[in-house]
């Protein structure tokens, strides 16, 4: 399996003979960065914003999936879970769905805008996480402190942070460098893609991966 990073928090998730996953499709004159390019077989939407539901972005006959629930398509398989609107029950409160996509036994966890901190009992529900992509440059997601504390409570084998600011995103969030401080890293090299073929081939304590901006 390969994971590629076209800003914001937008991936797609490829492997051999099994589903294209593509998350969380923008806008570019919402968030900047250029064009969306993508194909996909499953598009998944965490919630409604330019920056994340931007489904006409992506090409090719989807399975689009935009809220909670169990999917298979194409051999992936995913589980859709509302996280935000649990304390107040108003029409307008925003809504945001995590979603947990297996790869043949590897387990993906895109949190979308998550917003506050999850329950243990709700970690717990997860099951493994092999891989977070974890929102930490604040705006409707979490920020930096909060996205440590949740990866601690995950404690996934690696974390993908997603949605900080960069030289090619208008939308004012905090930076990456807040991030890594929070979590005692200095300098990290950035990665193309990151690549996983078993979960017995992922590192046993959790690692912090980058990846640089895949430009159409």
């Amino acid at each position: 399996m390969e994971i590629f990073w076209f800003g914001h928090s937008c991936f797609r998730i490829t492997e051999r003979n099994l589903a294209t996953v593509v998350t969380d499709p923008y806008d570019h004159r919402a968030v900047g960065y250029s064009a969306l390019k993508l194909k996909a077989d499953i598009v998944t939407v965490s919630h409604k914003a330019p920056g994340h539901d931007f489904l006409s972005g992506v090409k090719g006959d989807a399975y689009h999936i935009t809220g909670p629930g169990e999917f298979e398509v194409g051999g992936v398989f995913i589980t859709g879970i509302q996280t935000n609107g649990h304390t107040k029950k108003v029409d307008d409160e925003p809504r945001n769905t995590l979603y947990l996509i297996e790869y043949n036994g590897v387990n993906v966890l895109h949190l979308g805008a998550i917003d506050r901190v999850p329950t243990q009992t709700e970690v717990e529900d997860l099951g493994p996480v092999h891989v977070a992509l974890v929102p930490i440059g604040g705006g409707a997601g979490l920020n930096a402190s909060k996205a440590a504390e949740v990866i601690s409570l995950l404690e996934p084998n690696i974390v993908i942070p997603m949605h900080y600011a960069t030289p090619e995103s208008t939308i004012t969030l905090d930076t990456l460098g807040r991030f890594l401080k929070e979590m005692g890293l200095s300098d990290i090299q950035v990665q193309p893609s990151f690549k996983v073929t078993t979960v017995n081939s992922l590192p046993e304590e959790t690692q912090v991966i980058v990846l640089g901006y895949q430009g159409n």
